[in-house]
C-alpha cells in the first residue's frame, strides 16, 4: 500500500528541524539520507540515460571510477535519429526493468538539451537541436522507465549547453528564445510524462543560478506547467543553499558534509516562516522515496536478452547518409576493412554516463559471424597520443597495400574518446588528421569506398564526394557491431534520420562567434535562429539536412490533405498524409511535418518542426499518416503578451521526407482572438496600427481625409492601398500633423483619443 499525502503530512509533522533539514542533500555520492526513528528508508540514483552506471559509495560524477557491469544501449544522439516513439519507449522500459533489479530508485535521464552548437562535449547524449523531436522522444522515455515504478531525472534544466565554465558561466537569452527553443522540450516532458524528479543545472541564466531561480523552478516548471515531482541539483550544483530552498530546490545533490543542511537549519530558526517552505520540500522529497518502495516489483536483467534489445534499437537509429548504389552489400567482390573502429568500436560516450560493458560486438567479429570474407588493416590508432609519426604513417600505408588488392573497401572512422566527453568541448569538427589523410589515399585508388562513422555529433567530410557511401552509426551501444553489418548486408533497411544538421563547416554555425569563447557569459545571439531553422533562413548550404536518412527502398508521397481549412482558437485540424513504397524492399518511412507561417506578424524561421510519424510500408504498398494540429503548432511566444500566439492568417503545412526535401503543402487559415496589446501614444507608428484590425480603418479614414494632396488619375494609379502601408510603416502618430496633412491639432487629438478607445 502506498504511502498516501496525508501519511507523508504526518511524519513531517512528526520530524524535528534537524530531521528535515538532514532530507535536503544526499547521504553519499547516490543515496538520500533515511530517518530510521520514523521509518523513512533511503534510497538510490543511478547515472545512465542509456545504461545503467550503477556505482557504490565511493562513485563518481565523471565515469572515472568502476560501476557494475550493465547493458550499454545507443546514446540518445542516436535513438533521436530513429524518430521512434515506440523505440524510446522499449528502451525506457527495458531500462525501468534494470533499476528495479539493482535497487535503484532513479535514473539519472533523459538529458534534454538542445543542440546550440556541435562542439559541446555532451551533445552525445542530448536529444535533438528541435526542442519538439527532443520533448517527445523524452516523454516517451519517461513514461516507459516510469510504468516500472522507477523514477526519472529530466536534465539540465535550463539553457545548459556547453561545458566551458559550465559551473558558474551565465547563458544569456531574451524570454522569447528561451520560451521557443530551450524551454519546449522540458514543458512537454512535464505535461506529458511528469518525470518523478527534474535537475538542475549548473550555469546561470541572464546573471543567476538556476538553482536558484524562483522564474524558472517555481513561477515556469510547477505553477504554469504544473511540474509535481522533486527538483534535484546536477552533482556540486549548489551555490547558496538558502536562496536554492526559497526557489524550489528540493535536493542537493551529493552529499555536503552537513554543511548546507545546518546553514538552511539557522535559516530557519532566524525566520520561522521559512520552515512552511522547508515542509513542503521534505513532502516532495518523501513522496518521490516512498514512491519507489512501496511500489517494488520484480525486475529483470537479463545480460543476452537486452544486449539484443540494444542491436534492435541501433538497426532503427543508424542513418544512411550516402549510397551510391554500393549497399547493402552483393557483389562486392574482395573486401578490405580498414580502421581500429571496426575492431574496437567507440560505442559510448565518456563522462557520466560511461557504461561498464561486458558484451561488445565488433563489426569484425559480426562480419566472420555472417560469413563474409575480408581483409583487415588497423589504418590508424584510435587514440594516437604517444604514437610517433613513423608508427601513423606505417599504419596508414599497411591499410593502402591491402585496399589495392580488394574490389571494394570498408572503412570504421569516427572520433575518439577524448574529442568529445563530459567536462569538455571540441575545438573543431574535423575527425582525426590521419584518418582523413588514410580515407583521401584509399579514394585515389579508384575503387568503390563505404565509410562508417562513430561519432556523437558531426562532423565535416572533405572527401564525401568521393566516396560511395556513408554510413552513421553514432554511438550506437554495445551491439553496434552486429548492427551495422545488418544494415550494410541488408539484413536490416536503413531507417535513421539525422536528428540535427551537419554543416559544411565550424564556421557557418549559428553560435559560432559566441560559443564558449568567454568565462563568464555567453550570449545567445542568434535568438530563436538554431539549427535547421537557421540554416534555412540564410538559405546556407549544409552537409546533411536536419531529417535526413537514406534507404534501400523509394517512398512516394502522394497526397496531403486537412479535415478542415480553417480553424480557430480552441480547436484542432487533422492532416492526413498517404506515402506509397515504390521499391522493392519493405522500408520504414520518418513522414515529417512541419508549418511555415506565411501572416508576417513576426520574424520567425522558414519552417518548424510540429509532427513526425515513423512507419512501416511494405514493398508495392501504400499507409496512410495522421497529424493533429492546435493553435501552438502555429504559435510563437510572444514577450507582450506573455504566452503563446498565433496570428490570424494563413499558415502552410509543409510534408517532407527531410527539412530540406518538402514533398506535399497544404494551406490553412487561423482566426485567433486573442489580441496583441497595442499602447497608443504620439510615438506609436501608423505600421502599428495598420496591423491591428481594431484601429486600422479609423487611420485609414482619418489619412484619406485629411490629405492636402490631390491625387491624379495618374497617381492613384501608380500608388496602391499596399504602397500607402508600406510608407506609413515606420511614421509616428507626431508626424500625422505634417508628410502631407491638412489636419488641425484638435483633429490631431480627436485621432489619438479614438485610436486609444478602439484598444481599451
Amino acid at each position: 500500500m502506498a504511502h498516501t499525502a496525508e501519511q507523508i503530512e504526518s511524519l513531517v509533522k512528526q520530524m524535528t528541524l534537524e530531521e528535515k533539514c538532514s532530507l535536503l542533500s544526499g547521504l553519499d555520492f547516490w543515496h538520500t539520507k533515511k530517518v530510521e526513528r520514523l521509518g523513512i528508508p533511503n534510497i538510490m540514483v543511478s547515472d545512465g540515460p542509456h545504461g545503467l552506471r550503477k556505482q557504490d559509495t565511493s562513485g563518481d560524477h565523471l565515469g572515472i571510477n568502476d560501476s557494475i557491469k550493465a547493458i550499454c544501449f545507443p546514446a540518445a544522439c542516436a535513438t533521436a535519429s530513429s524518430f521512434d516513439r515506440d523505440l524510446l519507449k522499449k528502451l525506457g522500459e527495458t531500462l525501468g526493468d534494470e533499476c528495479q533489479a539493482q535497487d535503484v530508485s532513479t535514473i539519472l535521464g533523459p538529458a534534454i538539451n538542445i543542440k546550440r552548437s556541435p562542439l559541446c562535449g555532451r551533445n552525445f547524449e542530448y536529444v535533438s537541436e528541435d526542442p519538439y523531436l527532443a520533448g517527445e522522444l523524452s516523454a516517451s522515455y519517461i513514461n516507459a522507465v516510469q510504468s516500472k515504478n522507477v523514477g526519472t531525472s529530466l536534465k539540465h534544466f535550463a539553457l545548459n549547453n556547453q561545458e566551458y565554465r559550465r559551473l558558474t558561466n551565465s547563458s544569456n537569452a531574451d524570454e522569447r528564445t528561451i520560451r521557443e527553443i530551450y524551454l519546449p522540450a522540458f514543458e512537454t516532458a512535464v505535461k506529458k510524462a511528469q518525470p518523478a524528479t527534474i535537475m538542475h543545472s549548473y550555469n546561470l541564466v541572464n546573471g543567476e543560478y538556476v538553482g536558484e531561480s524562483k522564474w524558472l523552478l517555481d513561477e515556469i516548471l510547477r505553477k504554469e506547467w504544473g511540474f509535481k515531482g522533486l527538483v534535484m541539483s546536477d552533482w556540486g550544483a549548489v551555490s547558496n543553499r538558502v536562496r536554492a530552498l526559497e526557489a524550489g530546490c528540493d535536493l542537493e545533490m551529493p552529499a555536503s558534509r552537513g554543511v548546507n543542511d545546518k546553514r538552511v537549519f539557522e535559516a530557519v530558526k532566524k525566520n520561522p516562516e521559512l520552515e512552511k517552505t522547508l515542509d513542503k520540500t521534505c513532502k516532495r522529497i518523501l513522496k518521490w522515496v516512498f514512491d519507489f518502495e512501496d511500489n517494488r516489483q520484480k525486475g529483470e536483467f537479463d545480460f543476452e536478452k537486452h544486449h539484443d534489445i540494444a542491436r534492435q534499437i541501433e538497426e532503427e537509429s543508424i542513418v544512411l547518409l550516402k549510397n551510391e548504389g554500393v549497399l547493402p552489400l552483393k557483389n562486392f567482390g574482395n573486401l578490405a576493412v580498414i580502421g581500429e573502429f571496426a575492431e574496437k568500436p567507440r560505442f559510448q560516450g565518456g563522462g557520466s554516463s560511461h557504461i561498464n560493458t561486458k558484451n561488445i560486438s565488433s563489426a569484425v567479429e559480426s562480419l566472420k559471424k555472417a560469413g563474409i570474407n575480408f581483409t583487415y588493416a588497423k589504418g590508424f590508432f584510435t587514440e594516437n597520443k604517444g604514437k610517433s609519426e613513423a608508427e601513423i604513417e606505417k599504419l596508414v600505408n599497411e591499410a593502402v597495400d591491402a585496399a589495392k588488392k580488394c574490389d571494394t573497401i570498408l572503412v570504421f572512422a569516427g572520433l575518439p574518446d577524448s574529442f568529445e566527453s563530459e567536462g569538455y568541448d571540441r575545438k573543431h569538427l574535423n575527425l582525426p588528421a590521419e584518418q582523413n589523410v588514410l580515407i583521401e589515399k584509399l579514394c585515389a585508388l579508384g575503387k568503390k569506398i563505404i565509410v562508417v562513422l562513430h561519432n556523437g555529433s558531426p562532423v565535416v567530410l572533405p572527401w564525401v564526394k568521393n566516396v560511395a557511401a556513408i554510413v552513421e552509426a553514432y554511438l550506437g551501444g554495445e551491439a553496434v557491431g552486429e548492427a551495422v553489418v545488418n544494415v550494410l548486408t541488408g539484413k536490416v533497411n536503413p531507417s535513421g534520420k539525422l536528428a540535427e544538421t551537419f554543416p559544411l563547416r565550424l564556421e557557418d554555425t549559428p553560435s559560432f562567434t559566441s560559443f564558449a569563447n568567454d568565462k563568464t557569459n555567453t550570449n545567445y545571439g542568434e535568438g530563436i535562429f538554431v539549427g535547421y531553422r537557421y540554416y534555412d533562413k540564410r538559405n546556407m548550404d549544409v552537409l546533411f539536412p536536419f531529417g535526413f536518412g537514406l534507404s534501400y527502398t523509394t517512398f512516394e508521397y502522394e497526397s496531403v490533405s486537412v479535415n478542415k481549412k480553417a480553424f480557430k482558437d480552441g480547436e484542432t485540424i487533422e492532416v492526413s498524409v498517404k506515402i506509397k513504397n515504390t521499391g522493392s524492399v519493405d522500408g520504414k518511412e520518418i513522414v515529417q511535418l512541419y508549418v511555415s507561417d506565411k501572416t508576417n506578424a513576426a520574424c520567425r524561421p522558414p519552417k518548424e518542426l510540429k509532427g513526425f510519424e515513423k512507419v512501416f510500408v511494405p514493398a508495392g504498398k501504400s499507409t496512410e499518416v495522421k497529424f493533429t494540429l492546435d493553435s501552438r503548432s502555429l504559435s510563437w511566444y510572444n514577450v507582450e503578451l506573455h504566452d503563446w500566439y498565433a496570428a490570424s492568417g494563413k499558415y502552410e503545412i509543409l510534408i517532407g521526407s527531410s527539412s530540406r526535401d518538402i514533398k506535399l503543402a497544404e494551406t490553412v487559415d487561423f482566426t485567433t482572438g486573442k489580441k496583441m496589446p497595442l499602447v497608443i501614444n504620439e510615438d506609436t507608428t501608423a505600421g502599428d496600427i495598420l496591423l491591428d484590425e481594431r484601429t486600422a480603418k479609423i487611420l485609414r479614414d482619418f489619412t484619406e481625409s485629411h490629405s492636402d494632396q490631390e491625387e491624379g488619375e495618374s497617381s492613384m494609379e501608380a500608388i496602391s492601398q499596399e504602397m500607402r502601408d508600406e510608407m506609413f510603416d515606420g511614421l509616428p502618430l507626431r508626424n500625422l500633423l505634417m508628410m502631407g496633412s491638412n489636419a488641425t491639432q484638435e483633429e490631431y487629438e480627436t485621432l489619438l483619443a479614438k485610436l486609444k478607445k478602439a484598444v481599451e
